[in-house]
């Protein structure tokens, strides 16, 4: 049985991602900070487990691929979906905090560093593996607009990062980048127009790529992007 690793999987659209990739006979790794929480998402789901995992810290991330060697020793997809709103939503650049963008580059950013950079040889291993980095279209730097700084900033950063993994990774592990589009999470709100359901479907179409399909894009509902 295949392996996959999603961020952020305690709710919302990790959660969600983790569901579908389970009904298509995935076993799943919900990680978060909240054991509790972990625990109770993963109960509903099959084929599940939680697992404790702060992706924001080094140790961290290298204690949980230490135990995911030695427990499953094996890795087929990892989701980077672990991420959050910095700072006021509307703030414009020179009113945002810069301890908000530095904390923001690390949670949603440098995080999906922390785990490309074990992931990828863990998967070249076994020739095998398909990453998802969990991105938006604020971050594109072909629409760039204002407001949300430390998330558009960090998610541009994501985007470099899937591009660089993408060329560094063997040709058996795929990189790319999706946007979710506005989905309805507590972090979208309410007024997003789209389902949790929808949002997860183009992550688990990343995630679940034929060998002959692309690596270093940006996606939406399975269709290219501008970055």
């Amino acid at each position: 049985m295949r392996v996959a690793v999603i961020t952020g999987a305690s709710q919302g659209l990790g959660l969600e991602t983790a569901r579908q990739l389970s009904e298509l006979g995935y076993h799943t790794i919900l990680t978060g900070r909240d054991k509790d929480a972990l625990a109770r998402a993963a109960d509903g789901v099959a084929n599940a487990e939680g697992q404790v995992l702060d992706v924001a810290d080094d140790a961290s991330a290298a204690a949980f691929f230490d135990w995911l060697h030695d427990i499953h020793g094996r890795l087929d997809v990892l989701v980077n979906n672990a991420g959050r709103i910095y700072g006021a939503h509307g703030a414009s650049l020179l009113a945002a905090d810069t301890g908000n963008l530095a904390e923001a580059l690390n949670n949603n950013a440098l995080s999906a560093h922390r785990m490309m950079r074990r992931a990828i040889p863990m998967m070249t291993k076994t020739g095998y593996g398909r990453i998802v980095n969990v991105s938006s279209g604020m971050g594109a730097v072909s629409d760039m607009g204002s407001g949300a700084v430390p998330y558009r900033v960090s998610k541009t950063t994501m985007n470099a990062l899937t591009i660089l993994a993408a060329h560094e990774a063997p040709q058996c592990v795929k990189v790319n980048a999706v946007c979710p589009g506005w989905v309805r999470t507590e972090m979208g709100g309410q007024s997003a127009t789209r389902d949790v359901q929808s949002g997860a479907s183009g992550i688990v179409w990343a995630a679940t790529l034929p060998d002959e399909d692309p690596t270093g894009g940006f996606f939406r509902d399975g269709q290219p992007i501008e970055w």
